[in-house]
Order: structure tokens, then sequence, then C-alpha cells
């Protein structure tokens, strides 16, 4: 299906709309997940407490239960110490107890019992305390010796055994939950990720398709220019027309995927915030309760999440670049030239200057011939021209020798050729034109850059009346050289405002 116009427009508004859509969709998915794993811990946590409270208990009633035999035993009134902190500790514990297993949602009959039981405890051992300090010992040893206390610790001890494990039980459950919840997270992050890659690939396949359309209407204009004179207007006003097209397909593509692609970046900072909460909650966890965190939710947690966000933030990040270039270029090519003398010499020499840091740093000289040309032609095209060559010049220089970048000129039939050279890596002779094209790049990729550099320079070499070639082989370097008209050719009206796509 051709490219028009108004399909552009629909395929962006369209993928507009699907990435607001899932942003939106995520947005509100990670808030329930942080919620939910919110109340998941805090209900893992209230079930390690029950079960802390419930041995305190039982530790209170031991330590009643110790100070009565000691005192039966020895008589002696320093026993009953241990046994007197328990009375006093134990009405005050006793109904906080309950009241934590009913707001932990455990059995509140079954508090309410070990409650009872622990008072017929305590009224046990202080019957026999009584008998004793009132002389009557062996009325105290025969009470004991009914076995009615040890029958009352062992339901004591059974009861609070039966809660503990209940606790347990509800504790293994919500850390189950936890670890579902923690997989919620990352198959909503994951899908946020590959939601956003295929946008963005979507984006540049049509791109792509439409920058092929584009050259093979070039081709037919250069095939019409050698048959017939008119045949050579009609198709010049055609390319015309396909270049203006071009420029505002690059406003669409700049304008209508910014909006999407900046909410997917904010909401992306919005899941890096959201995992805080769940990081420190999982600390916690792990503090006061590290049985209870499992290493899945540890690893969804601290490896997975953060994994999986930086897949998407390094997705939008490039994507991001790309549409400042692409909008770059849009602007480029809708500027008005504005013809002035330009004098190479200062001109390239004050390049170098800013870039001297960089050729420091990589051990590298560089050498200016003298008696470059004053040209009249547009200064800020000419700056940007030799300034992307010279930096990618610097930026591809083979460590494994020192580098040298020599920039020399001559002046023939009207034109200027400046020659930028360097000792580089060298490009392969099969990728000296493809370097020149939107998008593409040659050799390793351990170099930033979104494969526009080259593409515009030719543009605006070819827009001041000259061009860029380039001379290269692996290992050898690579000398580039751009011929410009001394005389830029007189400025062509950019395209209007009015018939841009907003």
């Amino acid at each position: 299906m051709p490219l028009t116009r108004t399909t552009i427009g629909r395929i962006s508004l369209a993928m507009m709309a699907v990435g607001f859509a899932a942003v939106l969709a995520s947005g509100l998915g990670m808030v329930w997940l942080v919620e939910a794993t919110r109340n998941f811990a805090t209900g893992v946590i209230a079930s390690r407490d029950v079960r802390v409270a419930a041995s305190q208990i039982l530790s209170i009633i031991q330590d009643a239960e110790t100070g009565q035999r000691g005192y039966l035993l020895t008589g002696e009134d320093r026993y009953l110490e241990p046994y007197r902190q328990a009375i006093e500790a134990l009405p005050r514990r006793m109904p906080a107890f309950v009241k934590q297993i009913e707001e932990d949602g455990g059995d509140a009959v079954a508090a309410r019992q070990l409650q009872q039981q622990a008072e017929a405890k305590i009224a046990e051992l202080a019957q026999t305390i009584a008998l004793f300090q009132a002389g009557d010992r062996a009325g105290a040893m025969a009470l004991v010796l009914t076995d009615r206390g040890r029958l009352g610790m062992n339901a004591i001890r059974a009861a609070i055994a039966r809660i503990e494990a209940r606790s347990l039980a509800r504790g293994d459950a919500r850390s189950a939950d936890l670890v579902r919840t923690g997989r919620l997270l990352l198959a909503g992050a994951g899908a946020a990720f590959l939601l956003m890659l295929g946008v963005t690939i979507g984006a540049g396949i049509l791109a792509r398709r439409y920058t092929r359309a584009l050259e093979a209407a070039q081709a037919e204009v250069t095939a019409a220019n050698s048959s017939l004179e008119s045949r050579v207007e009609e198709r010049t006003a055609a390319l015309a027309a396909a270049n203006d097209e071009v420029q505002r397909f690059a406003y669409i593509v700049s304008h209508d995927l910014r909006a999407p692609l900046v909410n997917v970046m904010g909401f992306t900072t919005e899941l890096e915030a959201a995992v805080e909460p769940l990081s420190m909650l999982l600390t916690r966890a792990e503090a006061e309760a590290p049985e209870l965190v499992t290493p899945e939710a540890r690893a969804a947690l601290q490896e997975d999440i953060p994994e999986a966000v930086g897949f998407i933030r390094s997705s939008t990040q490039r994507m991001d670049r790309l549409i400042n270039a692409i909008l770059r270029l849009s602007r480029e090519g809708r500027r008005n030239l504005q013809p002035e003398a330009v004098a190479l010499q200062p001109l390239i020499e004050g390049i170098v200057a800013t870039l001297q840091h960089q050729i420091d740093e990589a051990g590298a000289t560089i050498q200016v011939a003298p008696g470059l040309p004053v040209i009249r032609s547009d200064r800020l095209a000419v700056e940007q021209i030799f300034g992307n060559l010279v930096d990618n010049a610097v930026k591809y220089l083979n460590p494994a020798r020192p580098g040298r970048i020599t920039i020399r000129s001559r002046t023939a039939r009207g034109h200027v050729v400046v020659e930028v050279e360097d000792n580089g890596r060298g490009i392969d002779p099969k990728d000296h034109s493809r370097i020149f094209e939107l998008f593409r790049r040659s050799g390793r990729q351990d170099r930033p850059g979104e494969g526009i550099g080259l593409a515009h320079v030719r543009a605006l070499a070819r827009r001041l009346g000259g061009d860029v070639e380039c001379r290269s082989a692996p290992g050898l370097g690579s000398t580039f050289r751009v011929t410009l008209a001394l005389v830029a050719p007189a400025n062509t009206q950019p395209p209007s405002p009015e018939d841009s796509i907003a």
C-alpha cells in the first residue's frame, strides 16, 4: 500500500493512541500492584508478630510456673519474683494478643479460650502459693500432685501451637501472594517494553519504506533527465514535491511520536519510583522475618524488574535521539540559506579547537594546511559539514597507532575541494555509499551515533551546490572529500509552515 500523507497521519495517530493506552494501562496496573504488594507484605509481618506474641505469652506463663515451683521447693520468697512479674504482665499482654489475632484474621474463639486457660493456670498457681504461705504445705503439694497444673499447661501449649500453625499458614499464603504479585509486576513491565519495542520497530519500518519510495521516485526523475526537457521539468517538480513530503513526514514522526514517547519515559520513571517502596518492604521483611522472603520474590524485585525497566529506558532514549535527529534534519531542510563570505581557515581551526580535549584524550594530532580559501556560502551549514567530519575522524581513530588527521584543500572549476584525511579504522569499500544513507553505519558499533550525521553532511553539501564522497579501506584510514561551490547557488524557498502537517 502506498504511504500517502493521509496514511502516514492515520498510522501515526494509531501509534500514539496505542502508546498512550498502553502507558495508561501500565501505570494503573503498577499502582494496583504496588498497593497489593504493600498489603501482602503488611499481612506477612502481622502473621509473624502473632507468632512472636504467642511465644511471649507462653514464656510468661512458664515463668510464673517456674517461680511457683521454686517457692514451693525452697520456701524462699525471692523465687516468687518471676511469678509476680508474670501475673503483672499477663493481664496486660493477653487482651492485646487476642486483638492481634482478630486483626490478623485468626480464630478469635481459640484466642479467647487460650485467655481463659491462662487465667485458670494463674489461678491454680496462686492457690498453691496461698496454701503454702498459710502454712498448709501438705495441702499445697497435694494440689500440685493432682496433675491439674500439668494438664492445664499442656492445654495452653497445644492451644498456642495451633495458633502459631494457623498464623504460619496465613503468612505462607501471603508470601505466595507477594511472589505472584511480583511476577505480575515483571510481566507488566515486560509487556510495556515489548509494546514500545514494537512501536519503535514500526516507526523505523514506516520511515524506511517511505525513504525507499522516495529513492524510487528520484531514480525515475534521473531516467527522465536523459530524454526530454519537458519531462525533466515535470520530474523536477515531482522531485520537489516528494522532498516536501519527506519534510512533512519527518515533522509528523518527530511531532506525533514525541507525545507517547514522553509519556512512556515519564511512566518509566514512575515505575522505577514504584519499585522503591517494594524494595523497602522486602528489606524490612528480610530484617524482621527472613524466613518469609523467598528467593523468587527477592530476584523479582532486585534483578528482574530493574532489568526490564532498564530495557524500556534504553529503548525510549534511543527513539528520542532518533526523533530529535529527524527533526533537526527537517528543520535544516526548511531553513533559508544565508550566503556570506566564509573564511574556511579560521572556521575549521575553530572546530578543531572545540574538539581539542577529545583529540588530546585520543593522543592524536591534527594538521590544518594553510591557504584554505574564502567562499561565499551559508556559514552554519559549512560549520555543520566540517564539524561532523572532524568529529567522526577523532571518534574512529585506530587505538593501535597514534592518530593523525590532516585537512587540506584545492580549487577546481569554480569549486573548492576540502579533504579530511585520517589514519583511523577505515571503511569497507562496499559501505562507501551506504554510510551516507539515513540510519546506516559501518564497522563495529562501539561508538555512540544514530547513523544520521553523514546523511546530513551529504544533504547540506548538495544543497550548497556540492557533494561529498569517501575513499577508504579497512585499517588504512579514510579520506572524506567535500566539494563546495565557491559561490553557493541561489537559495530556494523552503516549504511554508502552512504545508506542514501538525
